[in-house]
């Protein structure tokens, strides 16, 4: 049985604001919810089953709030209708909260609500796992948290750092000093920097010492106090590895492991670190696992379709190989 809902907008431009650009925001509402929606003077009506009205009419809700503080865009309308549709309730202060500024300008905000999640636990926490496949701003986000707890001075020092699998975290054969051999395994850490601190901000903040860029190997026998350290591509950390990472963790430092326990390089009689940990220091005050999915990826919108497609590939070879 259809039932009708009639939600009214303060003005029309209130109104023209949670529309959007051609109606892309109220259609797609209308799409994800299954209803219609039609407009009447400054007010809509929703039409469809009782559950997906009370949906629409709540995600119509959230967008007027957000639409009063500023223009709606495409990350925050997802983070609307996953709320929504999770049955938890919207901070929409806090979905507004930036959590950096970069180097050109920008401001960096979570853009799905699995990142302000992630955002959250870190700022809560003194250990976070960030568990997710690629794309879904894991690495990104701790790199400017970092670099926002270092400005601030709530912190002396960033560590980053990633196990160099390819290289069996035995670089010495490799040419060059030890920023040349380990710069293939920290590329991606070097992107994130740059764009948060400029093209030679970075080098600077290493001159300074207060910013490491190191393998994993490079960690053991040390105590990181008053430091952000994030260990990045985790799930390549082995059981022993991980431990000694974990331990190093001084007083007043915050630790984000982040990885994707679907992409591991290890051999195949070698367990995953980060899968280890996560199951081991399950219910550990001060340490939180966050898990991101295809949902959060915020790269071409084809690459979450390409994730979803390999995990239902996946799924399907395993069960045809139990059979």
């Amino acid at each position: 049985m259809k039932v009708t809902r009639e939600k009214k907008f303060d003005n029309y431009e209130q109104l023209l604001n949670v529309f959007g650009e051609l109606d892309v925001n109220v259609k797609t509402i209308s799409e994800t919810f299954g209803v219609d929606i039609i407009t009447a003077d400054n007010a809509v009506k929703i039409i469809g089953k009782e559950e997906a009205v009370d949906k629409a009419y709540r995600a119509l809700e959230s967008l007027c709030a957000l639409a009063g503080k500023q223009n709606v865009n495409l990350a925050q309308l997802n983070m609307v209708i996953d709320s929504v549709n999770s049955g938890e309730e919207l901070d929409i202060d806090g979905m507004l909260r930036p959590v950096a500024i970069t180097a050109s300008g920008k401001v960096i905000n979570p853009k799905t609500l699995g990142q302000r999640k992630y955002v959250d636990a870190i700022e809560k926490n003194s250990v976070v796992f960030g568990v997710g496949p690629a794309g879904t701003g894991k690495t990104y986000l701790a790199v400017a948290l970092a670099v926002y707890a270092l400005k601030k001075r709530r912190v002396s020092k960033i560590i980053l750092t990633r196990p160099a699998v390819e290289a069996g975290e035995k670089l010495g054969f490799l040419p060059g000093d030890l920023n040349e051999k380990v710069d293939p395994y920290l590329r991606p850490l070097f992107d994130a920097l740059q764009d948060m601190l400029g093209a030679d901000a970075h080098i600077r903040l290493v001159e300074r010492g207060e910013l490491e860029i190191a393998p994993l190997a490079y960690m053991r026998g040390r105590t990181l106090s008053n430091c952000f350290i994030i260990l990045d591509e985790a799930q390549n950390a082995t059981k022993e590895q991980m431990k000694m990472f974990l331990t190093r963790m001084g007083e007043n430092s915050k630790v984000v492991v982040t990885g994707d326990v679907t992409q591991i390089d290890l051999p195949a009689n070698v367990t995953s670190g980060m899968q280890h940990a996560i199951d081991v220091l399950d219910g550990v005050k001060g340490i939180e696992v966050v898990r991101l999915t295809s949902k959060d990826v915020v790269r071409h919108e084809l690459v979450a379709r390409i994730i979803e497609a390999y995990a239902r590939f996946e799924k399907d070879d395993k069960n045809r190989t139990q059979e």
